[in-house]
């Protein structure tokens, strides 16, 4: 055994040496000139490795690290401008070339997932919109605004039912309104002032095994958003495992799809949805939310040209498995939510 891990030291020491140092006579520009890859060992007869796919000739400079970065650079860009409009558009045409086999020219569906999720993390946490503060602020102020337009309610009631009273009419369907617009009133001041998170922590209707969560997120708000944050980013993959089951359950008895088709119909349809979600947050961050709001019927409409395109239905059975897709779409977003703020709220 020893012979042997000296023969292979010898080799990789002698490979590594005609790396790093140049030849007897031979410029120091850091442009190797090797008849066998450095990688692997195998013997060149081109411009690539023909065992490992490593170029033949490797650079130990600056100029070709810039040269490598220039390159991987504009490579992922041309199949970046190459993939979004498909994936905008035509989506389902897209995933079917990219089954039948034209991988180069599109990025594959695993590397634009990750892509697209470490996006939108990064966009949402600089716009504030995944911070506790900003949330909180929002609730608050969507509260006070439903408690002013409540009273205003209010007010109109009472002035009815005074008029009411003094035309000698029964005023009793005015009063169970006025009776039930101060309930809500009474419900929205106490969410407003935390009344309801406390009654929550105690209460008999929340089951014992929730509680210590509540407990937990009123008592370390930050805490617990980042460890949910955390969670939702490391386990985003379990989007993809999650809902290809309920592919199989649109295409049952279609043999000529298997589960790779699935996982990159999947994969594909979830970078999309996450592109959408970058860019409502982007326009939020502009003041642009009345524009946002209008992507949430963007992905209805994806969804059945995906599947119309991917799948070559025609168009009932698409609008058929689409409806039955944003239903399954909604439950495996739901699993997901609650598996992450469980996580989170450990």
């Amino acid at each position: 055994m020893g012979e042997f891990e000296a023969l292979g030291d010898a080799v990789t020491g002698g490979l590594l040496a005609r790396a790093v140092e140049p030849r007897a006579g031979e410029a120091d520009t850091g442009h190797t000139h090797e008849k066998n890859c450095l990688n692997c060992g195998t013997g060149l007869s081109g411009a690539y490795c023909h065992a490992c796919g490593q170029k033949a000739h490797v650079h130990r400079s600056v100029r070709g690290f810039l040269q490598d970065f220039v390159q991987g650079l504009f490579n992922f860009e041309g199949k970046i401008w190459r993939t979004l409009p498909m994936l905008a558009w035509c989506p389902g045409i897209m995933t079917r070339r990219y089954i039948a086999g034209e991988r180069s020219r599109f990025i594959s569906p695993v590397a634009l997932y990750l892509f697209t999720v470490f996006s939108m993390f990064a966009v949402l946490n600089f716009t504030g919109a995944l911070s506790p503060h900003t949330s909180s602020k929002t609730v608050k102020a969507g509260l006070q605004t439903g408690i002013a337009e409540d009273q205003k309610k209010l007010a109109a009631l009472e002035l009815k039912r005074k008029l009411t009273a003094e035309g000698g009419k029964s005023t009793a369907d005015v009063d169970r309104q006025i009776a039930k617009r101060k309930v809500d009133i009474d419900e929205e001041q106490k969410v407003l002032n935390g009344q309801a998170l406390v009654a929550a922590d105690d209460g008999d209707e929340v089951p014992g095994w929730i509680q210590p969560f509540i407990r937990n997120a009123k008592d370390n708000p930050d805490l617990v958003s980042m460890k949910v944050q955390d969670a939702a980013s490391k386990y985003s993959w379990l989007l993809i495992p999650l809902s290809v089951p309920f592919m199989w359950l649109l295409f049952p008895l279609r043999r000529r799809y298997n589960t790779y088709d699935h996982i990159v119909f999947v994969t594909y349809s979830l970078s999309f949805m996450m592109m959408l979600v970058i860019l409502a947050g982007l326009l939020i961050e502009v003041g642009l939310s009345g524009w946002a709001g209008l992507l949430f019927f963007v992905p209805p409409f994806h969804m059945y040209r995906h599947l119309k395109q991917s799948y070559e239905l025609g168009r009932t059975s698409a609008i058929l498995r689409t409806m039955a897709l944003v239903t399954f779409a909604f439950a495996a977003a739901g699993m997901f939510a609650a598996a992450t703020v469980a996580i989170g709220a450990m």
